[in-house]
């Protein structure tokens, strides 16, 4: 059940990470970056509940791959395009790219570097070619001139003799040739049918194979054994029109979302421009109203409602129906409190009685031998499916039938920016409203206060000592809750540095290591196809490449690159690479820095020894470390 799920998690993220790529709508992408972020979620919560249920990193899927006649490529766990792009373009990753680059962050060199010659991987495979014809060459070259030395005598004398027996021949047939040329001079030539016949022979024989060439040759640069021969030829290739597409593809991105985020700014700027006054005008005149309401019901002025309850939000607010319910209830309660108290004590007994024979009759069940089920597998409580449905919902009421024909370039939608900033809009409004609001009604108060008479100062300064009084115990115990999180709180050891200096006295330590930039999809294997079969058999199988390549991104990659997934998702604290020589440890490591943007700390024994000496040293280094 859970594979099933995986799976169909699986295929559902591919094809949302190629539409949330493709698209270049700003408003459609966060909505699509939402669900991702969810899916992704997900499909790490099935990860780790197939982990406590079998106790195990890996799953074999084979038999699931089989039923569902899927192939181990459609399972191929993606890594989101938009990890690496977001990282390289962020402003920290190009800061610290030029450091590197400039050599601004690492030590220097005493000894002048030998200048690398710079090749293309074609001009790499030219010039072995070159190479190994020339070694062909030499040693059939050499091959010859044995030849030649061993027979050159026997040689000689046969060379002789043919020059001697062709000249014969040339001379008798030069004499044939002329007594044949008086009876040959009126003779007609060849037919022009058949000269025109062997001529298109001819060349439809060199047109067919030179055809029969060019395919075999783009066939081969098409599946990837041969390269093309020049750049023309290159720019002929699906490859290069798709990489340029997609680079158009990103700059379509940016622009359109540049424009998204002026959009955003001069949207709210119109409206508060063009409908702020009404707003304001209109809120003012409600609360007014409420004013004048609540003054004719209960004869005097209300309270105004705080910020922190919503202010004036909160007057006009529609309640829900349970919160009606509970206003219903405890006016029922307060009803009931005025009656007799001997009514009310009745009551109590009687409802404990009752409770009392439940509880009894309960116990009498549970004794009375009913067969308890057994638990069943119970998943956790999902962080990620709200997300899920979050969007979904946020497609089909916005994007779903939402009429796009006139914005074939996929700009953003300035109606629904409107909305949203309308609320923003109002928000900020009623602040004010509500500031000056306040100001009126107690300007109100005093007014009606006046006309009582002097009974208002004595209790106005009743009131005065009592918030005193509050607003000293309270200030009292804000500070004490201060200073025990100022106890709980670990020293800064590195308060008055900045952490460009930390970033470059790890980098010139060689504890902070530039990692080279290795594609997951580098680290190739092939799929464990008897996974199952072998379990059957009660033999653990090997973990194949593949295998491992799933493990590292579902605990590693996915967590690391996406914030909002690392927040939620089943927490992976450390992750353990162990193997043999050469199988590729160090090359997953890289590989999840360059997917994630990730620094990359040399914490070997080998490498740390003698550069901070001592328990302070040790401490201020992995002070350092963990702060970077």
């Amino acid at each position: 059940m859970f594979a099933v799920m995986y799976i169909k998690y699986i295929q559902i993220f591919r094809r949302i990470e190629e539409c949330y790529d493709q698209v270049v709508h700003p408003q459609k992408r966060r909505v699509l970056r939402h669900l991702l972020d969810g899916i992704m979620g997900r499909i790490l919560e099935l990860k780790n509940e197939m982990v406590l249920l079998e106790f195990s990193e890996y799953h074999y899927f084979d038999d699931v791959l089989s039923d569902l006649k899927l192939t181990p490529d459609d399972i191929e766990i993606p890594i989101p395009k938009y990890f690496t792009y977001e990282n390289s373009k962020s402003a920290a990753r190009k800061r610290k790219d030029a450091w590197w680059d400039t050599g601004k962050m690492g030590p220097q060199e005493t000894t002048p570097l030998k200048e690398e010659i710079q090749m293309t991987l074609d001009d790499a495979i030219r010039l072995i070619q070159v190479h190994e014809r020339a070694r062909q060459g030499r040693l059939r070259a050499k091959f010859m001139r044995e030849i030649r030395t061993t027979q050159h005598s026997c040689y000689i004398n046969v060379v002789q003799d043919e020059i001697t027996n062709l000249c014969c021949d040339a001379v008798i047939d030069n004499k044939k040739r002329e007594n044949a040329r008086p009876q040959l001079r009126g003779a007609p030539t060849m037919d022009p049918d058949i000269a025109a016949t062997k001529i298109q022979k001819v060349w439809k024989g060199y047109s067919q194979r030179r055809k029969t060439k060019k395919m075999r040759e783009e066939e081969l640069i098409f599946v990837g054994m041969a390269s093309p021969s020049d750049s023309q030829d290159w720019k002929d290739t699906p490859m290069y029109s798709a990489n340029k597409t997609e680079e158009h593809r990103r700059v379509v991105q940016e622009e359109h979302e540049r424009e998204y985020q002026q959009g955003l700014v001069s949207i709210k700027e119109k409206i508060r421009e063009i409908e702020g006054p009404d707003m304001k005008e209109n809120m003012q005149d409600q609360i007014r109203q409420w004013f004048i309401e609540c003054r004719d019901k209960t004869g005097k002025f209300p309270e105004y409602p705080d910020d922190d309850e919503g202010g004036s939000a909160a007057i006009f607010k529609e309640k829900d129906p349970l919160e009606m319910e509970k206003e219903e209830g405890q006016k029922d309660e307060d009803g009931g409190k005025k009656k007799k108290g001997k009514k009310g004590k009745k009551d109590k007994k009687e409802k404990k009685d009752k409770k009392d024979k439940k509880g009894k009759k309960g116990k009498g069940k549970g004794k009375g031998g009913d067969e308890e089920e057994e638990e069943g597998i119970k998943m956790q409580v999902s962080n990620f499916v709200p997300t899920v449905n979050e969007a979904a919902a946020t497609f089909k009421d916005v994007w779903q039938f939402r009429e796009e024909t006139s914005n074939f370039e996929q700009k953003h939608d300035g109606e629904l920016i409107k909305e949203a900033k309308r609320i923003e809009v109002d928000e900020e409004i009623r602040k004010q409203v509500d500031e000056l609001m306040r100001q009126e009604l107690k300007n109100l108060k005093m007014a009606v206060d006046r006309e009582k008479g002097g009974k208002k100062g004595k209790k106005g300064k009743k009131s005065g000592k009592k918030s005193g009084k509050k607003k000293k115990k309270k200030s009292g115990k804000k500070s004490g809750k201060k200073g025990k999180k100022g106890k709980k709180k670990e020293k800064d050891l590195t308060a008055d540095r900045t952490m460009e200096s930390l970033y470059e006295e790890l980098v010139h330590e060689g504890i902070l290591v530039r990692a080279p930039k290795i594609k997951l999809r580098e680290y190739s294997g092939e799929y464990s196809y008897l996974g199952t079969t072998l379990r059957q058999a009660n033999i653990e199988p090997m973990p194949s490449i593949s295998d491992v390549r799933r493990v590292i991104t579902e605990f590693a990659i996915l967590p690391l690159g996406s914030q909002a997934v690392h927040e939620k998702a089943p927490f992976v604290k450390s992750v353990l690479i162990a193997g043999p020589r050469g199988v590729g440890k160090k090359m997953l490591v890289h590989c999840i820095c360059t997917e994630t943007g990730a620094n990359m700390f040399d914490l070997t024994a080998a490498n740390i020894a003698g550069k901070y000496p001592g328990k302070a040293g040790l401490q201020m280094m992995m002070h350092m470390v963990f702060k970077v």
